[in-house]
């Protein structure tokens, strides 16, 4: 089953607010971003690529994401 852009978009807030609220560590916040991207890679997402890119890119407007971890998104999403 795919996933959605909004399930994506939340677990990345989510992500987000636990390591700024000092819940999560560097390691911990690179491990849970490597299961979002696996799951994503496994389950694909239910967006097509523009789609995708703009949310990536409203992330980072948002500051949800840092540019190193929208080039990694992009890198491993194969976009």
């Amino acid at each position: 089953m795919p996933v959605s852009i909004e399930r994506l978009v939340s677990e990345l807030e989510k992500l987000k607010g636990e390591m700024d609220a000092g819940r999560l560590k560097h390691g911990e916040y690179d491990q849970r971003l490597a299961r979002i991207i696996a799951e994503l890679r496994e389950q694909k997402v239910d967006a097509d690529r523009p789609a995708l890119l703009k949310t990536i890119d409203d992330l980072l407007g948002r500051g949800v994401i840092t540019p190193s971890v929208k080039q990694h998104l992009i890198k491993r999403l194969g976009l």
